[in-house]
């Protein structure tokens, strides 16, 4: 980052968000322990980060981190996914430089969830076939590539079961645990699933929330012909080695 400023969050302090958010130019977050930081920096769940001290989960800073108007106008031709790769590598420098973060990475073995073919057929169109009138496209007329909620359902279009599984083990959707790919299914595929990964989102411009009788994830994609099934299998976590309250502006 070309400028950094981090301080203590006030309670005083009034903000319409809390967290951390990416910024054109960089990446801004309020109320925020390192824990979350070290999260964001590594792309880790929150049973990923183990160790330090313990004001690591408790005490709480403001963090405001900009890049140049060069580097931000050359971020903005990557895409999303190299963006994200930067972000999380500045942000990896930053924590080293101002909190003096090490870690080290280890494997441990957890519960994890294995996403698998629950059916010999399952209902996944081909997406470089799948001609469908209803699918999402760009302005050039070409099929978007993602996961779109809209009211109790999600459209995915151009996903691999890869892209799916690490969906299903964010925060969103709730399962508690690591998904692990284990299909064996190797395509880009279009499927639409009972079941949003939004606790709320807009439609319409309105704001809405998943009604309470909506399928679970389970039975969502029970409906395609996956099955998430309980295993145990080894996971990659960041252990905090040394970490010191962050250094002045």
């Amino acid at each position: 980052f070309d400028a950094a400023t981090i301080k203590p969050h006030s309670p005083e302090a009034k903000s319409s968000w809390l967290g951390i958010r990416n910024a054109p130019d960089g990446v801004n977050a309020t109320a925020t322990d390192l824990q979350s930081l070290i999260r964001y920096a590594y792309g880790l769940r929150i049973d990923q980060v183990s160790g330090g001290p313990d004001w690591a989960k408790s005490d709480q800073f403001d963090v405001q981190a900009k890049m140049s108007e060069a580097d931000s106008a050359a971020m903005q031709k990557l895409t999303s996914a190299e963006a994200t790769a930067l972000r999380q590598r500045m942000m990896q420098a930053l924590l080293a430089e101002r909190f003096r973060l090490k870690v080290h990475s280890e494997l441990k073995q957890a519960p994890i969830f294995e996403l698998v073919v629950a059916k010999a057929s399952p209902k996944l169109k081909d997406a470089a076939t799948d001609t469908s009138d209803n699918l999402h496209k760009d302005k050039d007329g070409k099929p978007l590539t993602g996961m779109f909620s809209t009211g109790d359902i999600t459209v995915a279009q151009g996903q691999s079961m890869k892209s799916l599984a690490l969906v299903l083990s964010g925060p969103f959707a709730g399962v508690g645990r690591p998904v692990v790919d284990k299909t064996g299914l190797t395509g880009s595929y279009n499927f639409t699933l009972n079941w949003s990964a939004q606790p709320a989102h807009l439609v319409n411009g309105v704001a809405t929330t998943p009604s309470d009788d909506a399928p679970s994830i389970f039975t969502a994609l029970q409906e395609v012909g996956l099955k998430l099934q309980p295993a145990t299998g080894p996971i990659d976590i960041i252990v905090i080695d040394h970490a010191e309250h962050p250094t002045a502006n």
